[in-house]
């Protein structure tokens, strides 16, 4: 998600969109008709559709994190077919006016966090930088990393750490967090897990921690499944969702969804054997990005893309 400058915000971090022209390529198939970014940021996958799209195309950014929304209105604003819109995208159906459900021409969906996010330390998104254990997308999110680290159990620091951060470690690090109680701080949390974590992988074992816990502070997996569901809803038949992801629980998620509207991947049949599945796929296997890209914007060399088009076998 690229981010711009905000006018009276603090300072937002230029970063190119991933798999533009790849994400383009999918998408725009009517360029006169209504899509969603539903992962606004500050707006560059929007702004690389509007230059796609004709004069009578409407495009709603959506985003729950009003800093990404403000800078992206800055930078859109001028435009009329753009239409900002605050909230999760787990609401979708909400969000978006009655009169569009079924019409929408295309989703896009851009997973993760953004630059701005990462770089800012009172966020604390980021191992890197010192900042208070906050992880929140958005400010009307419940629950921080603080609360999870402290008042967490073992059991369930463990099982967290290995369901949703893939981390061989998880008993040992949960060990650690627990004997380091009160965790207060980013760098509270990096020296429980560099404890018990030794060697040249330590830094991916950070991450993975980092990640799990950012996933259970904003339910992002669950918020992804209630957003892909919607989606499909919404859009028109011969309509597309293309979806950016960068981690495999995010992309299994995807992949299963695409193949057959579920996500356990189990593909339904009719009474006479055919497959029912509401989609048609258009990437077999993900899009990832060139090597001048990856290259040029570290942010595209995990990601994965994958595209599919509702059709009419199979229903909603």
């Amino acid at each position: 998600m690229t981010l711009s400058q905000g006018a009276e915000m603090e300072t937002f971090y230029a970063h190119t969109p991933v798999l533009a022209d790849e994400t383009m390529d999918f998408l725009c198939t009517d360029t006169h008709g209504v899509y969603v970014d539903a992962t606004l940021g500050g707006g560059g996958h929007t702004a690389r559709l509007l230059d796609r799209c004709s004069a009578d195309a409407k495009v709603y950014g959506v985003d729950q994190d009003e800093e990404a929304l403000n800078a992206a209105c800055a930078r859109l604003d001028h435009d009329p077919r753009f239409r900002p819109v605050r909230g999760n995208f787990e609401f979708l159906e909400t969000l978006l006016p009655s009169e569009l459900h079924g019409t929408i021409s295309g989703f896009l969906f851009d997973f993760g966090v953004s630059t701005h996010q990462i770089r800012e330390p009172e966020r604390g998104f980021s191992f890197m930088h010192e900042g208070p254990l906050d992880m929140r997308m958005s400010a009307l999110t419940g629950k921080t990393a603080e609360e999870i680290v402290n008042l967490g159990s073992y059991e369930y620091l463990r099982d967290l750490l290995y369901q949703k951060g893939e981390e061989r470690k998880s008993r040992e690090i949960a060990r650690s967090i627990v004997a380091s109680r009160p965790l207060r701080s980013t760098g509270d949390l990096r020296k429980a897990i560099e404890a018990v974590v030794k060697g040249p992988h330590t830094i991916k074992s950070v991450a993975r921690v980092f990640q799990a816990i950012r996933i259970e502070v904003n339910r992002e997996l669950e918020v992804i499944e209630h957003a892909l569901e919607q989606s499909l809803r919404l859009l028109k038949t011969g309509g597309r969702i293309v979806a950016i992801s960068y981690h495999s629980l995010e992309d299994r998620l995807v992949k299963n969804f695409f193949k057959s509207g579920n996500f356990q991947g189990t593909v339904e049949k009719d009474f006479y054997g055919h497959p029912m599945t509401p989609f048609r796929l258009l990437t077999k296997k993900p899009v990832v990005a060139g090597d001048q890209e990856r290259s040029l914007n570290p942010a595209s060399r995990s990601a994965k893309l994958r595209a599919a088009e509702k059709i009419v076998e199979g229903g909603i």
